[in-house]
């Protein structure tokens, strides 16, 4: 199966903030957030493998900042990294006043998307060709995120954790070197 490029997956979706998206503090509900962050999404999984595509995980969802009531929400996602049936599949959000078109960062998560068949049986998926140093980048974080959610699901014994191990010691030994730790 032939890789495919990063741009190939990208979505950029627009939302306009009305009465009804809000909670009771009249800030954008979180849950309204998280279905469009997943449509986003799953259009980039669909892009980049041309299947229908299933929501599998959520993960490190960040809320930073709250949306208000008549604010834009831009919504842009990516594949980051395919594994053999599943993506990696970042959205990020930006709230922008219509008035000033200024715009700040809100929102993060990665979300697992699943391939699938016409029966709902996963399917191999083609891997990701990074472009850039950042989409490189986004692609080994991806791969350490993946073994982070399948040790905490149990389906990975610590020991074979490779990439957090390696990613542990870089911090530990960066830690030893910092002047903070040596005071």
């Amino acid at each position: 199966m032939e890789a495919r490029p990063v741009r190939l997956s990208r979505c950029v979706m627009t939302e306009i903030v009305i009465p009804n998206d809000l909670n009771g503090l009249g800030n954008l509900l979180g849950g309204r957030l998280l279905h469009w962050m997943d449509l986003c999404a799953a259009i980039s999984a669909q892009r980049h493998t041309n299947r229908v595509c299933v929501t599998a995980a959520v993960d490190f969802v960040e809320f930073r900042s709250p949306i208000r009531q008549g604010e834009i929400v831009v919504l842009e996602s990516q594949v980051n990294r395919a594994f053999r049936t599943s993506m990696e599949i970042e959205v990020n959000v930006w709230a922008e006043d219509p008035r000033t078109q200024s715009r700040r960062f809100c929102n993060r998560a990665f979300y697992t998307f699943v391939a699938v068949d016409e029966e709902g049986r996963p399917v191999p998926v083609p891997p990701v060709h990074p472009e850039t140093p950042e989409e490189q980048e986004r692609y080994e974080q991806a791969a350490r995120r993946r073994e982070l959610r399948l040790l905490l699901s149990g389906r990975l014994p610590a020991e074979k954790a490779r990439r957090l191990q390696a990613s542990l010691a870089e911090l530990a030994a960066s830690a030893s070197e910092s002047p903070e730790t040596n005071s």
